[in-house]
């Protein structure tokens, strides 16, 4: 396995010097934000495909640091029912698979989307109860008539222009939000259709992070590395289902924290172990969301934690270096 980080931790800072840190760090994978919902400082896809000295210098920069893109990122919600939303977001997405064609990136990071319960609908409608009887109604409606369609021709736009995997990550407020959600736009689109694992997104939901590697296989290509914490004292009172700010730390039932943070080593070993049962040899990508912490310091714990743990070598004879 390789370590890596996605960069809009530290959108702030100049793509070079977000790669000079990571080259100390002994990292040897980077993961771009590349639009939607989230600042594409770093990797511009309308620049990068309009100008090819911006191409390839931008190639040069991870060459000469003997650096690869692990995947290019672009969260948003192309199902959006406001057309200054969904299809700002949709093209964003054909953006990346373009850009990703050019830098010879075979996977995409992001949401499947959630679209409107209905064509009236002005907002996203997300169906998680089977009573009252419309929102089965809705959901049906949802999945055949907006999502399935969609990515149905997303993913024959990804094939032409050699992307393939679309890695969501699953998420509360999107269609794909478990391990049985994802498999079903998979069982109809085809293998394209993929998971980046990020577990602190789905632990709250009362799911087995640990299991559910085990139950999604070789779907996953591309993991996330972020830890998760649930306060039981809010939790027992208030449940999990919490819209409250992350920085409202005392009183939410759970929040996103650094890796090591939430769980500990037997947690973290397990995981990794998981990963190997299932094929996993790719890349832990740092993803910093620790509303108590600094990027910066939760950048550098991360690192230091997931290097005295992360399976650098295949599995084999004994070789020394």
């Amino acid at each position: 396995m390789k370590l890596g980080m996605l960069t809009v931790m530290m959108a702030d800072q100049p793509v070079e010097k977000v790669l000079d840190l990571m080259v100390s760090y002994k990292m040897e994978a980077v993961e771009f934000y590349s639009g939607a919902m989230f600042p594409n400082a770093h990797c511009n896809p309308d620049e990068l495909l309009e100008d090819d000295a911006k191409l390839k210098n931008f190639r040069k920069m991870l060459s000469s640091r003997n650096m690869f893109i692990s995947a290019l990122s672009c969260h948003g919600n192309p199902l959006h029912p406001d057309p200054k939303i969904g299809p700002v977001h949709a093209e964003s997405i054909r953006k990346t698979i373009l850009l990703a064609e050019k830098l010879e990136v075979d996977r995409i990071i992001g949401f499947a989307g959630c679209p409107a319960g209905c064509e009236k609908d002005t907002m996203p409608n997300w169906v998680h109860e089977p009573w009252p009887d419309w929102f089965p109604e809705m959901l049906e409606w949802q999945w055949q008539k907006k999502l399935i369609p969609f990515w149905k021709d997303m993913a024959n736009f990804a094939k032409q222009h050699r992307v393939k995997y679309f890695c969501f990550e699953l998420h509360p407020g999107d269609m794909l939000y478990n391990p049985e959600s994802l498999f079903k736009p998979r069982d109809v689109v085809g293998e394209e259709i993929c998971c980046n694992y990020d577990s602190s997104n789905i632990e709250w939901q009362g799911i087995d992070t640990l299991d559910a590697i085990l139950a999604l296989g070789e779907t996953i290509k591309h993991v996330h590395a972020k830890d998760c914490k649930t306060y039981v004292k809010n939790a027992r009172v208030n449940g999990t289902l919490d819209p409250k700010p992350y920085s409202d730390e005392l009183h939410r039932s759970w929040n996103f924290r650094t890796v090591g943070w939430g769980h500990g080593q037997e947690y973290w070993s397990q995981y990794l172990i998981n990963l190997r049962m299932i094929g996993y040899d790719y890349v832990l990508s740092i993803e910093h969301e620790d509303s108590l912490m600094s990027a910066a310091e939760g950048l550098d714990k991360a690192v230091n934690y997931l290097n005295t743990i992360i399976l650098r070598q295949k599995p084999g004879p004994m070789t020394w270096a």
